[in-house]
């Protein structure tokens, strides 16, 4: 996998996993600073962001494995004999 392409996926992988961990402290003590309703929908937008997130980088990852599998077999010759 090219270096850039993990490095990105690493960081939507690290970004998801503070969106669960910021949501997941907005539902649990939420309550003390903010209203009720307030406290489910900030939690909710929160975790849609996980859910984006790890899709992104899954689908980054897809993609990636799409476009080279093809081209594994092509090139597979290290002397390129003609």
């Amino acid at each position: 996998m090219d270096q850039r392409l993990k490095n990105r996926s690493i960081m939507f992988y690290v970004a998801g996993v503070l969106n669960a961990l910021f949501g997941l402290y907005v539902i649990i003590e939420g309550h003390s600073f903010l209203a009720a309703n307030q406290v489910g929908l900030v939690g909710f937008i929160f975790l849609v962001f996980t859910a984006g997130n790890f899709y992104v980088a899954q689908l980054l990852k897809k993609k990636w494995l799409a476009e080279n599998a093809g081209g594994q077999g092509q090139h597979s010759d290290p002397l390129k004999r003609s």
